[in-house]
């Protein structure tokens, strides 16, 4: 991703916020974080030049693709951790896997479908260079904040955790970055596209049964997601790092998920179905045409604005 002029300028200065953003968590009212972190990103889109409101048509064939597939997924997890809840584990698991695995075979699927490229999703090689040392540098300032010191208990308690959040940050990464997001930043611009996404990744965690307190943070979260995203357009940039960790350290830290060792190896079929599904689209696309599998559309890399 080649920056010059005053496209470098708007790098640097949506990096230095992002910076700020998450230098920001240091601060103990998580409740103001969540407001004010979304409204310096709107001041900072509207001084760095015209926000895209529109881009182009409305796709009303992406939106109810994305409304059906979020609805599902949301709906999934809901009957997961409050009606199974952790009284009928095998239960809670199904529909908990079903829809960590439905939130990436189905947005891979539809791309696929579209006869459009994985890098619509971030999931490609471009750009991973500018997104490793950004997601490095965003990563290593929430792991100092949050996990440096924190005293570890035993192995089976923390463990399953960590294999745990890198599975639900694959998922989050891919299907609420890579394609919610996507697919509304292509209906509606950029700026818009990035706070509906980060809406309605705030509104999915009712599907865990979540109420209302700590919603307002994960709006400000999903918002820094979102930015960090739209940035390089590549999934590296929060996964398999930042994301993770922040959800690795919300389960310590609230102490509510007890997981035994078995665990592991359901999460890890998990990812590998992620796994297969990515791969499987991708040996279509380049059955289909091989030059568009690996070709990003125009567009790739550019700042929110």
């Amino acid at each position: 991703m080649k920056i010059t002029g005053l496209e470098g300028w708007r790098t640097w200065m949506w990096a230095s916020w992002l910076v700020a953003a998450m230098l920001s968590l240091a601060f103990p009212d998580l409740t103001v974080y969540g407001i004010v972190i979304p409204a310096s990103a709107l001041l900072l889109a509207v001084l760095t030049g015209p926000v895209a409101w529109r881009r182009g048509s409305v796709d009303k064939s992406d939106l109810a693709v994305v409304a059906a597939l979020y609805i599902t997924v949301v709906a999934l997890f809901r009957v997961a951790f409050t009606v199974f809840t952790a009284a009928n584990v095998l239960g809670l698991f199904l529909c908990f896997g079903a829809g960590l695995v439905l939130g990436v075979a189905g947005p891979v699927f539809y791309t696929v479908k579209r006869g459009s490229p994985l890098s619509d999703l971030g999931l490609w090689w471009g750009n991973w260079k500018q997104a490793t040392v950004l997601g490095l540098i965003l990563a290593s300032i929430q792991f100092a904040i949050t996990l440096f010191g924190y005293p570890l208990p035993a192995p089976v308690e923390w463990v399953p955790l960590l294999v745990m959040s890198l599975t639900v940050g694959a998922f989050e990464t891919v299907f609420f970055r890579g394609f919610v997001q996507m697919r509304l930043t292509a209906s509606f611009g950029q700026a818009p596209g990035i706070a509906i996404a980060a809406g309605l990744y705030t509104a999915y965690h009712v599907g865990y049964g979540m109420g209302g307190e700590g919603m307002v943070f994960l709006l400000g979260l999903g918002v820094v997601y979102a930015v960090a995203f739209a940035m390089v357009r590549n999934v590296l940039v929060l996964w398999p790092l930042l994301t993770p960790l922040g959800s690795f350290f919300n389960s310590l830290n609230s102490g509510d998920i007890e997981l035994p060792w078995e665990a592991i190896l359901g999460f890890a079929d998990v990812l590998g179905l992620m796994a297969a599904a990515v791969w499987l689209g991708h040996r279509r696309l380049q059955r289909k045409s091989p030059q568009r599998a690996a070709t990003p559309r125009r567009g790739k890399g550019k700042m929110p604005r």
